[in-house]
């Protein structure tokens, strides 16, 4: 009698829950100006930053390897949760702070994620919860009084031969995005990640982020580990002893749990070797390989 009962409460409380968490991407794509994706319960929209032009050293770095603003917001029954990560430039910083908090919005960080790049770029996140489609419109607003270009923008009409990823795919042990001249991954964790309480999924931001982009016989690559604080250490050391730049290691949220620690990095080399360092950071983590 128990487990019947417990099999009846446990239909009855994955019935609500859904009856009341609908993705409604056709609000949110409506309110954004443009469409999102949508995995699970959770809606993500991003908004590259082709209007910036930025170089490490002779490197020009693409939106899409590390200067992606991005939007993610969590269905869970009647209220929903947003977070994400927006990129600025420095004269930006302080007007977005200002708004974000006008808006009643969360900061959870400000801080960098690369080095040396030029011009300085920021890296706000944010959280907030509430009804969906007003948290979209609170966010749209806050990306309207930047530089940030609100509208899919004009791909190029150039012929450009993609690169052969299969070396470092093979390396990494798995397949990845393929967007033209980047090569894109997501490593979910094996453990269970709350924050505030809640269960927050790796599209949210939950999982360790690798992008590569081919320029010429190199590449570049930066992302973030997601890394527990006794891994924190053994990654630093794996990236160092490979060439690969620790550029910065601080926390994205506030209330997570267990306590998470992100880590980025940089480096411009062979894709193969770099993709050999990169493994050996990963194996130092509780990762999804």
């Amino acid at each position: 009698m128990k487990i019947k009962l417990s099999i009846l409460v446990s239909v009855f409380f994955s019935f609500t829950f859904c009856s009341f968490a609908q993705v409604d991407s056709t609000g949110l794509n409506n309110v954004f100006g443009k469409n999102g994706s949508v995995q699970g319960m959770v809606y993500r929209i991003t908004y590259p930053r082709s209007d910036l032009k930025v170089k490490i050293d002779e490197f020009s770095v693409a939106p899409g390897l590390a200067l992606t603003s991005w939007i993610g917001i969590l269905f869970m029954g009647k209220e929903s949760m947003m977070m994400g990560d927006l990129v600025l430039l420095d004269t930006e910083e302080s007007k977005v702070v200002a708004k974000l908090i006008a808006l009643n919005l969360s900061i959870t960080a400000i801080h960098n994620h690369l080095t040396n790049e030029k011009p300085a770029i920021k890296y706000i996140h944010f959280s907030g919860s509430g009804d969906p489609l007003q948290l979209a419109a609170s966010i749209k607003s806050v990306l309207a009084i930047t530089g940030t270009p609100l509208t899919i923008p004009a791909i190029p009409q150039q012929q450009t031969t993609s690169p052969d990823w299969s070396k470092v795919e093979a390396i990494l042990g798995r397949g990845g995005k393929h967007n033209g001249q980047l090569l894109q991954y997501s490593f979910a964790r094996k453990e269970k990640l709350l924050e505030s309480g809640m269960e927050m999924p790796p599209s949210i931001g939950m999982a360790t982020g690798i992008n590569f982009q081919m320029d010429g016989k190199n590449a570049g690559i930066t992302g973030d580990f997601v890394l527990l604080a006794n891994e924190v250490n053994p990654v630093v050391k794996a990236l160092t002893e490979n060439g690969i730049i620790v550029t910065a290691i601080h926390n994205h949220m506030l209330y997570d749990d267990p306590r998470l620690f992100m880590l980025h990095f940089w480096a411009v080399s062979d894709p193969e070797k770099l993709a050999t360092g990169l493994k050996a950071a990963l194996d130092k983590t509780n990762s999804k390989l």
